[in-house]
């Protein structure tokens, strides 16, 4: 079987998209402007009940108040059982800080302890006569080389 030379095509080959950093900052920039764009919005909607309310009747806007006073009342009940929520899992956190990590670094602590009790006493045991028998060695070869070279 021959090789065929594989033939190229004449369209052109679309590069690969990499996101870069002034991609990142772009985009952050369009966040910032349609969160101003909202912000904007709702400030003219509150503007424009505002004077919608001046404007009415006392019926209309006494209505509209107990709405939005119930609202409230909705909103704060929501709240609280947010902050109910809260509280629980920072219970249920302190419980595990107190009762599973406190115990885990104990016994780290004293395994560490353990090994560098391990290590001082292979240090003055093992490692450091070892050392000095090699320096000593190291001494006599030396001597002996030295004491060949005069005969």
């Amino acid at each position: 079987m021959i090789d065929e030379p594989v033939k190229q095509s004449d369209e052109p080959v679309e590069p690969a998209v990499m996101i870069t950093k002034g991609d990142t900052d772009s985009s952050s920039k369009k966040a910032v402007i349609w969160m101003a764009v909202i912000v904007i919005v709702v400030l003219a909607l509150l503007a424009a009940g505002t004077i919608f309310l001046l404007r009415s009747d006392v019926d209309t806007t006494s209505h509209i108040r107990d709405i939005f006073i119930i609202f409230m009342a909705l909103e704060s009940f929501i709240i609280g059982l947010a902050l109910i929520v809260l509280i629980v899992q920072l219970a249920t956190l302190i419980n595990l800080l107190q009762n599973e990590i406190k115990p885990i670094l104990n016994s780290t602590s004293e395994t560490v302890d353990t090994l560098r009790g391990t290590a001082t006493f292979l240090s003055n045991n093992l490692a450091e006569p070892v050392i000095k028998m090699n320096e000593s060695l190291a001494v006599m070869r030396k001597l002996i080389d030295f004491l060949k070279i005069w005969k």
